[in-house]
């Protein structure tokens, strides 16, 4: 695979991609993104969720001082930041920029009211995530996600190698053929920390204010913005 990925042929790179049993294409494609693009043109965008601690640990066999951002919205739950100091100490080479958003909390407030996630959850990511991730992409050709097709209806038809329009440049997805059993072996078996939150029933982890556990099997992402009907911050739409 030595066909350079541009915005308009991504679908033909993507389709190139080797399925293997233990990784399912993620390490090839990792190896390929790594290789394909600089140390400045590529970040990628971690939750530390589960699937970050999977992409990070693959990400660490081929690139140790990778750059990872991390949206911080000052909303995250306090499990958030407690797995974030574990993985720096387990992989001290990688670099985490932790990305805030222009507003602080009480300049949110003054502008647009208190607790704006209640009144209006769209503008809310708009501030704290989807700008200060457009203000991140802006000098990446590049950007990793650890989407996975089962996670939602949303997300059932996302490729290897995706076209952003959103941010213009290119959307990596390595895992999208992982199950949440697959997430979890591989987890086990390499011992790796996570997030406390995922042994209380939730299986997607974004703001404190906005997300609650799952009691049923089924969408994993049914515990983000119950009841408001939205299912994505803004980052994977367009």
């Amino acid at each position: 695979m030595t066909m350079t990925v541009t915005y308009d042929n991504w679908q033909q790179i993507s389709s190139t991609f080797p399925y293997d049993n233990e990784t399912k294409g993620a390490l090839s494609v990792l190896q390929w993104a790594y290789s394909t693009y600089s140390e400045t043109e590529i970040v990628y965008a971690s939750s530390f969720g589960a699937e970050a601690m999977v992409l990070i640990d693959l990400i660490q066999q081929i690139r140790p001082d990778a750059r990872v951002v991390f949206l911080d919205t000052s909303l995250h739950f306090l499990e958030t930041y407690e797995v974030i100091d574990k993985i720096e100490s387990r992989f001290p080479l990688l670099r985490i920029e932790r990305k805030h958003p222009a507003l602080t909390l009480e300049e949110q407030a003054a502008q647009f009211g208190s607790a704006l996630w209640k009144r209006n959850p769209n503008k809310c990511c708009e501030l704290r995530k989807v700008i200060p991730l457009r203000e991140t992409l802006t000098t990446k050709q590049a950007w990793i996600s650890g989407l996975r097709r089962e996670q939602s209806p949303t997300r059932a038809n996302t490729e290897f190698i995706n076209k952003d329009e959103k941010f213009k440049n290119i959307k990596i997805c390595p895992l999208i053929h992982w199950t949440w059993d697959d997430v979890w072996s591989y987890i086990r078996n390499r011992d790796l920390p996570y997030n406390q939150l995922h042994d209380e029933k939730y299986p997607s982890i974004g703001c404190f204010p906005c997300t609650r556990p799952v009691l049923e099997d089924g969408n994993s992402r049914a515990g983000r913005w119950a009841g408001m009907g939205k299912t994505e911050c803004g980052l994977h739409s367009r």
